[in-house]
């Protein structure tokens, strides 16, 4: 009783907040306000003074403009901390403004969501960046589990449930059921590689060199997966690699399939290995529920239908589906006990063998 009543004052003197760190964007969601930020992955450094000098959408800004001393870098690759001080930048940064309005005496409980099948170096990494930035309590949770949960599939239900996570850096493919990942995978492919794809098919067909940030624009005015009712088609400017003088080509939506046809056939035959290897009750709840579809590859023109055409289970593109994790990790905010079973498990808490 002692306890519980410990807990709850902590809880009044402390914020809860929920983090999706993607390789892409990062969304944070503030207990009682929802999701306050929605900020891309990436923080610019003054290599001169080793100090932070924008980050988010300002530092996006920089990606490819900046002069010699500023470096703007993406500090999560494929979902996971590839620069350990530049993240714990970006994360205190983010918790420092989520809690602008509304700070506490303690620190914040935070609940991160990490992709399926991350390592325990990787997952103390999180943990470890998340505690430097202020936080009191760190919760691990697996994106597919947090995206589950966000759109409102029962989790902890007898019954199957199937999700697509494609996100910026990670495809994560999950089967959920009981409150546990029956079957999963995990691709390095997703919206960034869909982006390199972008700039090696413009680099080989029209011999013009791009710019990520160029791609990701051309992707998200031009891409598609099926052919569209009426062609799209976008001026794109660029580097010629012959004169190395400027020079404007027109691409179309057929251009875009043709140089991500690869990544997204990768995708679906991935889908199919989780469904031929999930148990045949589980199946059959999946294809009574439908299959899904969350991340900003949720976004990308025609993958339902694709999708649905590849594996005959109806598809369902998540509402708002950006925000699935982040709205996931909320709801485990609100009642971090009856959701302890699905995070992972903090090496400290776990019994030591003897």
């Amino acid at each position: 009783m002692k306890n519980d009543t410990i807990e709850k004052i902590k809880r009044y003197l402390s914020n809860d907040i929920g983090i999706d760190l993607g390789t892409a964007n990062t969304l944070v969601y503030l207990r009682g306000r929802g999701i306050v930020i929605n900020e891309p992955s990436v923080v610019a450094v003054n290599q001169k003074t080793g100090r932070v000098v924008a980050v988010g959408m300002q530092a996006k800004q920089m990606l490819g403009r900046t002069p010699a001393h500023i470096r703007a870098v993406k500090p999560l690759v494929d979902g996971v901390i590839s620069d350990f001080e530049v993240t714990e930048e970006m994360v205190a940064y983010l918790l420092n403004k989520a809690e602008k309005n509304s700070r506490k005496f303690l620190g914040p409980r935070v609940v991160v969501g990490v992709p399926y099948g991350i390592t325990n170096v990787e997952t103390r990494a999180v943990r470890d960046a998340t505690k430097n930035s202020g936080a009191r309590d760190v919760y691990i949770v697996e994106e597919p589990m947090a995206a589950a949960l966000g759109i409102r599939l029962p989790v902890k239900e007898p019954v199957g449930s199937m999700i697509i996570d494609i996100g910026g850096g990670t495809c994560d493919i999950a089967v959920i059921s009981l409150g546990g990942i029956v079957r999963a995978k995990t691709l390095r492919i997703a919206g960034d590689k869909l982006n390199d794809d972008i700039i090696s098919y413009v680099r080989s067909e029209f011999k013009i060199l791009i710019g990520e940030k160029t791609a990701e624009t051309i992707k998200m005015t031009i891409g598609s997966v099926m052919p569209l009712g009426s062609p799209l088609e976008c001026p794109v400017k660029g580097r010629d690699l012959v004169t190395g003088l400027p020079r404007e080509v027109i691409l179309t939506d057929s251009d875009i399939r043709e140089a991500i046809a690869l990544s997204i056939d990768t995708i679906i035959e991935s889908v199919k290995e989780v469904l031929e290897t999930t148990p045949p009750e589980i199946v059959s709840d999946v294809m009574h529920r439908g299959v899904h579809v969350v991340g900003g590859g949720a976004l990308l023109r025609g993958i339902g239908a694709l999708l649905n055409e590849a594996v005959r289970i109806p598809i369902y593109i998540a509402d708002d589906p950006l925000t699935a994790v982040a709205r996931g990790a909320g709801i485990i905010l609100e009642d971090i006990e009856s959701y302890r079973d699905i995070l992972i498990q903090n090496e400290d808490d776990l019994p030591h063998q003897k």
